[in-house]
């Protein structure tokens, strides 16, 4: 079978599944001159990128779409999407199941319908799953549900293969178009030829690109992602370490790891938890196929622990300045910033313990209150401005460094009268407090010492913490627990 590509020479794409990913996906596409259809059950969805507005909030997707407006398009027809398009992406969630191991449900309905509408044309075709999956599902049920819904054998008339994104939400069309390499599993080198000329008129820079078999990059996808959350809770453990430690600074220890070449500095942070729709599921599912697979997973089992006991750490240092009753204020209740998602969330979880254990909460993010004020209803106040946030609280904690939160703490800026203790696990408060500023800075990983060379200390009678009715009044920077 021939290809029948654009009047360019471009093979002409369908994406199917027009949520957080797809939706930046089949826009960064057309912003690179590629015909696309988009593919989304959802009508909602189907109509706003119809009506070239962005169907979901994500920064620059809508400028890709006005870049791409002439050449993309959306519909709810499986065939209407795939008898106009060579290549098809499937971009749907793999949501875990019981086991921690991954679901295909989702990407097996959607290749059922993309192989029922491959009967209809005759022309060769690729299908390319985006969705991350466990090692052996490209090869298994997906190649199986994909050439009987089709009629196609694989290699033939049908190319398959695996090219997963590596990309966070907030930065999802950055991640695209700047990415670190592109990953293809290929069935064959001419499925994985056409995959390959997509992304490289696409990305900007150089990427490395690395083609291997479907099982291989499988396994390269969520080994990366894992790998990530090790570095996470292996500086948030040294953090520990240093809180005990008078005088020692994790950030100055973190910064000299991280230059040596063989480690880098990439999300060797310490700070808290990691949280997300990706990292904490994708640590579990690789621990789950080790042990289906009889491997010694010790290391991520290991690295979930660490990252499971962060909140106790960030539960220690506000029970050392504060007790059940006072007023606790998080700011940032999404996992990370330039995002609303709040899914594994610590500010949110931590939100939770604190209203368990007889704290009150006050809490104030940019983009997350909708879906956390769905998650918490009525037992915590949410402020959309952080600074009424903090003039009711007794301690603040900063859970996700949006710079913007760095702010309410510099002289210039609108603060409460009374003293209160600010915890500030990522340390974006930098500026030395002037005398007179009502607060006391407690960073997370920083001895005193350190601390006062980190951002200074505030000075004189103000840098005290607020007297305490409760044995555990005085709470110092050189350790969370006083």
């Amino acid at each position: 079978m021939t290809h029948s590509f654009d009047e360019l020479g471009r093979p002409r794409l369908s994406v199917i599944g027009l949520g957080k990913l797809g939706a930046p996906l089949a826009a960064v596409f057309a912003a690179n001159g590629f015909s696309v259809i988009g593919l989304d059950l959802n009508a909602e969805a189907v109509e706003a990128v119809n009506a070239r507005r962005a169907p979901v909030a994500e920064p620059l997707l809508q400028a890709m779409i006005d870049r791409g407006r002439e050449r993309l398009r959306a519909t709810t027809s499986f065939d209407e999407a795939v008898a106009d398009t060579d290549v098809t992406f499937i971009i749907v969630p793999t949501p875990s199941d019981a086991s921690r191991l991954f679901s295909n449900a989702y990407v097996v309905d959607a290749l059922t319908s993309v192989g029922g509408a491959l009967r209809k044309k005759d022309s060769y075709h690729v299908v390319a799953v985006t969705s991350t999956l466990i090692p052996g599902s490209m090869d298994g049920e997906i190649r199986l549900a994909l050439e009987r819904s089709s009629g196609r054998k694989v290699g033939v008339d049908l190319g398959l293969c695996y090219n997963p994104e590596f990309i966070a939400l907030g930065s999802v069309v950055r991640d695209m178009l700047h990415p670190d390499l592109i990953l293809i599993g290929q069935s064959d080198d001419r499925a994985g030829s056409v995959i390959e000329t997509v992304q490289r008129a696409c990305v900007e820079g150089e990427p490395e690109f690395h083609r291997m078999s479907l099982v291989s990059a499988e396994l390269a996808k969520i080994a990366i992602n894992t790998f990530v959350t090790t570095k996470i809770s292996y500086a948030n453990m040294i953090g520990e370490m240093c809180d005990r430690l008078p005088g020692a600074d994790a950030i100055a220890v973190t910064n000299a790891i991280g230059a040596d070449s063989r480690i880098g500095h990439k999300y060797l942070r310490p700070a808290i938890g990691y949280g997300g729709p990706c990292f904490p599921r994708d640590n579990k599912a690789l621990a789950a196929l080790g042990g289906k697979l009889g491997v010694n997973c010790a290391i991520a089992r290991a690295t979930d622990e660490i990252n499971d006991h962060q909140l106790n750490r960030l539960m220690a240092a506000i029970e050392s300045c504060a007790a059940p009753g006072d007023v606790i204020a998080i700011l940032g209740l999404s996992y990370k910033p330039d995002t609303g998602v709040i899914e594994e969330s610590q500010g949110l979880a931590l939100a939770a313990r604190l209203l368990s254990a007889g704290y009150e909460v006050v809490a104030s993010d940019p983009l997350a209150l909708p879906a956390a004020q769905s998650m918490l209803q009525s037992r915590a106040r949410l402020f959309d401005d952080p600074a009424a946030a903090v003039a009711e609280a007794d301690v603040v904690v900063v859970t996700t460094p949006w710079p913007q939160f760095a702010k309410l703490f510099v002289p210039s800026s609108s603060r409460p009268a009374r003293r209160l203790t600010v915890i500030d696990p990522w340390g974006i408060i930098k500026r030395p407090a002037a005398a007179g500023v009502p607060f006391h800075l407690v960073q997370l990983g920083a001895g005193a010492a350190a601390l006062e060379k980190r951002s200074g200390l505030i000075a004189g009678s103000e840098a005290a913490p607020r007297a305490k009715s409760h044995p555990r009044a005085a709470c110092v920077t050189r350790s969370p627990q006083c």
